[in-house]
């Protein structure tokens, strides 16, 4: 028996299932980094000792350019393997989903670096507030980057068999992986400024 709604769009929400849980799920993700974005704006408005002026003076802006880069560069790559489905390139398809997932490896190789030269320097979550929330923020990003890769390079590899048996199916969940994607990315486009450059 076939469940309903698996591929063709319901009546109601113009959606099909998958495309309306990945919603849900995103706006609860929206409530989790709008609360930590929410407390990083009421501290840094109360902070009267510069403890944020100062601790984003540490950051590096460079890096943090590149990453940003990175990240819009795998959004990109993520579409293009949607559409190359859509079009049944199933080889362009892989290329650019496998270029999405090497992308991603890059933001976290970057961030590694960034991450073990603020703890050369003595620079960890209980050194100041504003330390406290940045790696709240990034690390939460980070955790979602890896929680992404792993989707993405299932999808890759072993989910792949899908795509010969149920292509339309897998297309749908290629979109969904997508939306999340892009979530991450949006967050990150949201991090950069407000941590680095404000």
């Amino acid at each position: 028996m076939e469940i309903p709604y698996n591929v063709e769009e319901r009546q109601d929400t113009g959606m099909f299932n998958a495309k309306l849980g990945i919603w849900l799920f995103l706006a609860s993700e929206v409530m989790l980094f709008g609360g930590l974005f929410s407390a990083y704006v009421f501290l840094r408005m109360g902070d009267v000792t510069g403890t944020f002026i100062s601790g984003a003076s540490e950051l590096n802006i460079p890096l943090a350019t590149f990453n940003t880069l990175v990240l819009i560069s795998s959004s990109v790559t993520m579409i293009m393997s949607w559409v190359s489905l859509k079009l049944g390139e199933q080889k362009k398809f892989k290329t650019y989903l496998g270029t999405t997932l090497l992308l991603a490896g890059v933001f976290l190789v970057v961030k590694y670096f960034e991450y073990t030269a603020k703890f050369h320097h003595g620079i960890f979550p209980e050194t100041s507030t504003f330390f406290a929330i940045y790696f709240t923020l990034t690390g939460l990003h980070m955790l979602h980057i890896i929680g992404g890769m792993v989707v993405i390079f299932y999808f890759l590899v072993p989910g792949s068999k899908m795509m010969n048996t149920e292509s339309e199916r897998f297309t749908n969940r290629i979109e969904i992986v997508g939306l999340y994607w892009h979530f991450v990315d949006l967050v990150w486009i949201f991090l950069f400024p407000v941590l680095y450059l404000l």
